[in-house]
């Protein structure tokens, strides 16, 4: 059973920096989403099996990163964060591990709330 993990979640101020973790039950190429009151779910970024790709949505792209260790856990390192990013953040696994990223697994959601 797939089991996805997420921490880190929380309050920050404008210009602030949180970072969230998700620990899988194994290895998987991951990301990260995130939803917003009455928006649609949106990208935020994914990471191959092995770490060596990474991508980023337009909207974060500069302000937030994603890693992985060397065992089951992803982070996103989020800075200068805005208002804007407050949300409800995802972890998701691409267990098939289609050639495009494919989420088919998520974690509960974590909030992630940015006001002064």
């Amino acid at each position: 059973q797939v089991q996805l993990v997420e921490s880190g979640g929380g309050f920050a101020q404008p210009g602030g920096s949180l970072r969230l973790s998700c620990t899988a039950s194994a290895r998987y190429a991951m990301g990260w989403f995130r939803q917003a009151p009455g928006k649609d779910r949106e990208f935020v970024a994914s990471i191959t099996y092995k770490g060596a790709n990474k991508y980023h949505g337009r909207d974060v792209r500069g302000r937030f990163s994603i890693s992985r260790d060397t065992g089951t856990t992803i982070y996103l390192q989020m800075t200068r964060l805005r208002p804007e990013d407050t949300a409800v953040y995802y972890c998701a696994a691409d267990v098939a591990n289609h050639r495009d990223f494919q989420p088919d697994h998520w974690g509960q959601g974590i909030q992630v709330t940015v006001s002064s």
